[in-house]
């Protein structure tokens, strides 16, 4: 063999060891394997301490299902063109009227928004919402339609249901779709510890895919000072958060003094959050499933919903 042929085997050989290591692999996540389907969620990354958000890629992030790992096949900084926001902002009718204090900073939050983020305007009463400004990137539109809320148990019920009532009347869209809420978390229907409401709620959120974040206000008449449905209503909103991959913000069991630095908190995680797809064995019936997010990024933490909707297989 010349030393020419020679140098060409050797440098074949190495062009094929290349295609195989990384070339393959490539290939492999454009199809899913037979079995898997494809499950998408919002993932916010936090900070554990300070302010500073580390950047995480995709190589960096882990998805458990029991003891098994998940294959990720997307990680998309939701920024820029892909950005895709349809936010709504829920106002519980059976709010104090001391909430009308915090309209001005609810004001503000939405007209510091980046302009393509469409937001709606709703208020929740007796189990539905009132829709008095579908998403729109018109954010003056959109501020314009806040107002004071009714302030009376004639407007009482549960919250979770109008939540329930929202999702199930948002058309679907590739945006990322998220509720802000203002209320107490009061469930007049069911105070306690089993609200089938909520559970209800927590399922629709998690199918479809919708984070719930909301802050407190205080409730109108007696509920509004009964120790017990405040402890149980934060409890509710802490529970819906959690579940779904949101947040809770809470200054006591009082209307905080100032919505503003909380809508700051809420606005900064917007700025960074991630669409994460990963793959998962379907089974005949779609089901949910609980899923754990890792990664090993210093001061990263990965936020997200507690279980996910998986399909039927096909």
């Amino acid at each position: 063999m010349s030393r020419k042929q020679d140098f060409m085997k050797r440098h074949n050989l190495l062009w094929l060891t290349i295609c195989a290591l990384f070339i393959s692999p490539c290939w492999s996540q454009q199809a899913a394997p037979t079995g898997m389907v494809p499950v998408s969620i919002v993932v916010s990354v936090e900070a554990k301490h300070g302010k500073e958000v580390p950047t995480v890629y995709k190589e960096d992030v882990r998805v458990l299902q029991g003891k098994d790992r998940l294959q990720v096949t997307e990680w998309t900084p939701l920024q820029g063109g892909q950005a895709g926001l349809e936010l709504f902002l829920l106002v519980d009718d059976t709010s104090d009227s001391s909430v009308s204090l915090q309209l001005d900073d609810l004001r503000k939050f939405i007209g510091a928004q980046p302009s393509t983020a469409a937001i709606g305007v709703a208020y929740m009463r007796d189990g539905t919402v009132d829709v008095r400004q579908d998403p729109t990137t018109d954010h003056a539109l959109a501020a314009k339609a806040l107002r004071l809320p009714i302030s009376s148990s004639g407007a009482m019920s549960s919250p979770y249901l109008s939540i329930t009532d929202l999702i199930k009347r948002w058309p679907p869209s590739k945006n990322r779709h998220e509720i802000f809420m203002v209320t107490s978390g009061i469930d007049a229907l069911q105070p306690g510890s089993l609200d089938t409401y909520l559970q209800d709620a927590v399922s629709h959120a998690q199918r479809a895919g919708v984070q719930v974040y909301s802050i407190f206000a205080s409730h109108a008449g007696h509920r509004g000072h009964s120790f017990f449905q405040l402890n149980w209503g934060q409890s509710d909103l802490s529970q819906m958060g959690d579940a779904t991959g949101g947040e809770a913000y809470f200054q006591g069991y009082q209307t905080p003094v100032a919505y503003a630095p909380f809508l700051d908190e809420f606005a900064d995680r917007l700025q960074h959050q991630y669409r994460l797809t990963f793959l998962v064995k379907a089974g005949k019936k779609g089901e949910f499933r609980r899923i754990k997010l890792e990664t090993e990024v210093p001061n990263a933490e990965l936020v997200a919903q507690e279980q996910v909707y998986v399909p039927p297989a096909r």
